[in-house]
C-alpha cells in the first residue's frame, strides 16, 4: 500500500488569539512523555462531488481554533523548567494525501506501525505540536482522517470535544461552544498531602526500549454481550455494565493465554475520568487531561477459577474509591516526585502479567459529521504497549462492541483461541 503526500500546510485561527502560556497540570505532565496518540477515522464516499472538500475543512478548522486556541500553539519548556503550552498561534499541521487503493483495504483494520506511518502525521521532530491532521483520499472516493493528538495536552474526552466542534462548524451546525482552559483547577495543594497509597504511581525501572507487541481486533455481538452480562448478573444481584463484564472476561482470558502460575500476581489498571468526581466538579468543557488510574491486584489462580462476578466486584470497589480525596492525593504525590516521567515509563508497561484497560464506550466517537455523514470506523492507528485493551462501540450501531487487544506475539494466538472457547462455554451454560 502506498500513500502520496499532496500538500502540507499550517492552519491558523481565523482571527488573532491571545498570546500567553498555559500551565500544565501534573496529570498532563504524567502523559506528556507518550507524545502523540495516533487515531484513524474512516468516511465512505457519499456521492457528493465536494466530498471532504479541503477548503471547507480548513475554513472550519480555523474557526474551531478560535475556541481551542492553545492547540495552535506549541508544547515547550517554560522559564521555570516545566512543560507548558505556549499559545503562539502558529497553527496546526494539515496534510493532504492520496492512495491508489480503495477504502476496502482497511475493512479488516488492525492497529500497526504501518497504519500509523501511512495515515497519521509523524510525531518524529513534531513532538512540540499539540495536534496534527492528515486527510487521505482513496481511489474509491472514501477518506481516512488521521489525527495525532499530544497526550500531554488533552485526553480522549477533550480531543473529541475539539474534533466534534470542528465537524459541527464544517456542516454549518455551530452552536455555543463551552471550553475551559484553566488547568490550575488541578494544581497540587500547599503543602502537598498524600494520605493514601497509590501503587499505580510508584516510580519503577529506568526507561528502556519497549519490546515487540502484537495487536488483534475482536468483536462481541449484542447477543454475546448479553449472554456474558447475564451470566455475571445471575451471581451478583445487580446490573453489570458492559465495561465491567468485558474487562473481567478479557482479564481472565489474558491470564489463561499467558499461562501464568496460580500464585503469580496479576494487576488490572483502570482509568477513571475525574471531571465529575472532584468537589467541586470541573467546569463543563474542561480541556486537558482529567484521568487518574486505580487498580486491582490478585493472584492469577483467583482470576482464572473464581466466578466473573467476584472480579467485577473487585473492579467496582477500586473505581468507587476514586473520590475527591483520592484524586487530590494523587496530584500531590506527583507534585512531590522529582521526575513524573518515571511513573509513566515504569515496569508496569512491560509486565507480562498485567492488563491496562481503556474504554471509549462513553465517548462520542461517531458524532464527527463534517457534512458528508458520520464515520464508519474509528480506532487507534498503533498501540506500542503490551497488555492493552481498548473497548469501543461497534460502528454499525448494532449493540455489539469492538475490542483492540495487544499482547506478546507468542501468546496472542492462544488468547484468540481462549477468547472464543470461553464464549462458547457461556453460550452452552445459558442454553
Amino acid at each position: 500500500m502506498e500513500v502520496e503526500i499532496v500538500e502540507s500546510s499550517f492552519v491558523v485561527p481565523s482571527e488573532d488569539t491571545r498570546k500567553h502560556s498555559i500551565w500544565l497540570s501534573n496529570l498532563d505532565l504524567l502523559l506528556a512523555p507518550r507524545s502523540h496518540t495516533p487515531t484513524i477515522t474512516l468516511f465512505p464516499h457519499n456521492g457528493d462531488p465536494d466530498f471532504f472538500s479541503v477548503e471547507i475543512l480548513k475554513a472550519a478548522l480555523a474557526k474551531a481554533l478560535l475556541h481551542f486556541y492553545p492547540l495552535a500553539g506549541r508544547v515547550a519548556v517554560g522559564e521555570d523548567g516545566r512543560l507548558e503550552i505556549q499559545c503562539t498561534g502558529e497553527g496546526v499541521l494539515f496534510v493532504v494525501a492520496r492512495s491508489t487503493c480503495t477504502l476496502d483495504v482497511l475493512s479488516d483494520f488492525t492497529p500497526s506501525k504501518e497504519m500509523r506511518q501511512l495515515f497519521v502525521p509523524s510525531s518524529d521532530g513534531n513532538d512540540h505540536m499539540c495536534i496534527m491532521f492528515q486527510v487521505t483520499f482513496f481511489e474509491c472516493g472514501g477518506v481516512c482522517l488521521g489525527i495525532a493528538t499530544h497526550h500531554g495536552v488533552m485526553d480522549g474526552v477533550s480531543a473529541l470535544h475539539f474534533i466534534n466542534t470542528w465537524s459541527d462548524i464544517a456542516r454549518g451546525a455551530e452552536g455555543t461552544v463551552v471550553v475551559s482552559h484553566d488547568r490550575t483547577l488541578l494544581r497540587a495543594r500547599s503543602p502537598p498531602t498524600v494520605p493514601l497509597e497509590h501503587f499505580e504511581y510508584q516510580c519503577c525501572n529506568p526507561r528502556r526500549q519497549l519490546s515487540t507487541t502484537m495487536a488483534a481486533k475482536l468483536k462481541l455481538s449484542k447477543d454475546q454481550l448479553t449472554s456474558l452480562k447475564t451470566s455475571i448478573e445471575l451471581g451478583s444481584g445487580r446490573r453489570i455494565s458492559t465495561f465491567e463484564a468485558v474487562t473481567a472476561y478479557v482479564w481472565r482470558c489474558a491470564c489463561k493465554a499467558r499461562q501464568l502460575q496460580a500464585d503469580q500476581e496479576t494487576r488490572l489498571y483502570l482509568p477513571v475520568d475525574v471531571r465529575l468526581r472532584l468537589k467541586p466538579s470541573l467546569p463543563p468543557g474542561y480541556f486537558g487531561n482529567a484521568i487518574v488510574r486505580t487498580s486491582v491486584a490478585v493472584a492469577t489462580g483467583e482470576i482464572v477459577s473464581s466466578p466473573l462476578q467476584r472480579t467485577v466486584e473487585q473492579m467496582h470497589d477500586a473505581v468507587v474509591r476514586v473520590d475527591d480525596e483520592y484524586i487530590r492525593s494523587i496530584i500531590d504525590l506527583l507534585e512531590l516526585m522529582k521526575d513524573i516521567r518515571d511513573v509513566d515509563l515504569g515496569s508496569w508497561q512491560e509486565s507480562q502479567t498485567d492488563l491496562w484497560v481503556v474504554s471509549w464506550l462513553r465517548l462520542p466517537m461517531y458524532e464527527a459529521d463534517f457534512g458528508w455523514g458520520k464515520p464508519a470506523f474509528l480506532a487507534r492507528a498503533f498501540v506500542n504497549l503490551k497488555g492493552m485493551l481498548y473497548i469501543l462501540r461497534s460502528p454499525e450501531g448494532d449493540g455489539g462492541i469492538t475490542l483492540i487487544m495487544t499482547m506478546e506475539p507468542e501468546n496472542m494466538p492462544r488468547f484468540k483461541k481462549v477468547f472464543i472457547q470461553e464464549l462458547d462455554c457461556l453460550k452452552q451454560a445459558g442454553a
